[in-house]
């Protein structure tokens, strides 16, 4: 069995691991694998390949097609289109390496060993990373135990807060990311999936950003209702459609943004689950925006406003869930802003863990 690593686990593995080394990430579609890995890289200024390994109907796709030297009068093969020829080295991540035909595999085994493809070296200080799906669900290759020793392998399972924060990034539908918030065995649904269900739709990561641009240029109604079945699938589109109708409460904008004073009257109504719930949005707002100075002193105030709320009206659950949150490590850069921008707030807090 693999180790289970999240999104901040896996950067802390990608700097950590020689580039030497191989890593293999196993884990379901649609989590955002090689998204994480471009990104990360591409940061860094270091060029990513990817490779579809499934698509490659055999090995000239991956090495080349051979051709005839005449000065040597021997075979050898024309670089294939990804190959780098400036010198620089590249992160190569080769896609669905489980889904490859047996010839592709056989090809990548002298590449992950010797860094080589048809006798032809890649850049000093590239680094290979690899993917593949795992579950009885896939249509898979087996990979050759030699092969899988070539690889430090570790299980990629984002966390559903990482994905908040993520989404929160995007500018995804607030609707969306609350009712994920709200019912996190909603984001990967893979439970939802029947044997005899054949090509009926389940929740997934992408899925749910599919929905998300959809929603927000279009009204609620059957058409869109079936249009996000055909995404993930209808049982999780009947909740998503049923949480639409609800009430709507106040999101960590109406708390941060404008004032607090004008907005807390409609607080006297909720109970203890739905104060926790805005607070995890109150962190996750923190967390994924970056605020202009003129800005700063706004959020700064309202979240003071609003954790004193908590306290004065002896919200102690509520108040004590606010400062699990800034207690643990998951959001790292709220946090930050706290210690750095909320002097008040932070010793309260601190009192507060001291008294417990």
């Amino acid at each position: 069995m693999a180790v289970v690593i999240n999104i901040n686990e896996l950067k802390r593995v990608l700097q950590i691991t020689p580039k030497s080394q191989n890593i293999m990430l196993t884990g379901k579609h649609g989590i955002g694998k090689s998204q994480i890995l471009k990104q990360f890289f591409e940061e860094r200024g270091q060029k990513v390949v990817i490779l579809f390994l499934g698509q490659m109907s055999d090995s000239g796709d991956l090495i080349g097609l051979p051709r005839l030297n005449e000065e040597t009068g021997k075979t050898d093969f024309m670089l294939p289109y990804w190959f780098p020829n400036d010198g620089k080295p590249i992160v190569l991540f080769l896609d669905e390496l489980n889904r490859a035909r047996p010839e592709v595999l056989q090809t990548i085994m002298d590449l992950t060993l010797n860094r080589t493809l048809a006798g032809k070296s890649l850049p000093e200080g590239s680094r290979i990373i690899s993917a593949v799906n795992d579950g009885e669900e896939y249509q898979l290759t087996d990979l050759d135990p030699a092969l899988v020793s070539r690889f430090n392998i570790y299980e990629f399972k984002p966390t559903i807060q990482e994905w908040l924060v993520w989404a929160q990034k995007q500018n995804l539908d607030s609707r969306v990311i609350d009712f994920i918030a709200e019912n996190p065995d909603m984001l990967d649904g893979s439970e939802f999936r029947r044997e005899d269900q054949g090509l009926g739709k389940t929740p997934d990561r992408r899925g749910w950003e599919r929905v998300a641009r959809i929603i927000e240029k279009n009204q609620p109604d059957a058409i869109l209702k079936s249009v996000i079945a055909g995404i993930v699938g209808m049982p999780a589109a009947s909740k998503f459609f049923a949480s639409l109708s609800k009430t709507r409460y106040l999101t960590a904008k109406d708390i941060l943004l404008g004032s607090f004073d004008k907005v807390k009257a409609e607080l006297k109504k909720y109970k203890t689950h739905e104060f926790a719930a805005l607070n995890d949005s109150v962190f996750r707002l923190i967390e994924s925006e970056t605020y202009e100075k003129s800005e700063i002193k706004n959020v700064s105030k309202n979240l003071t406003a609003y954790f004193e709320y908590l306290e004065k009206e002896g919200l102690r659950e509520a108040a004590a869930h606010f400062v699990n949150l800034f207690s643990s490590s998951g959001y790292p850069g709220t946090i930050i802003f706290i210690i750095t921008n909320c002097p008040a707030l932070n010793k309260k807090l601190t009192e507060f863990i001291k008294s417990i």
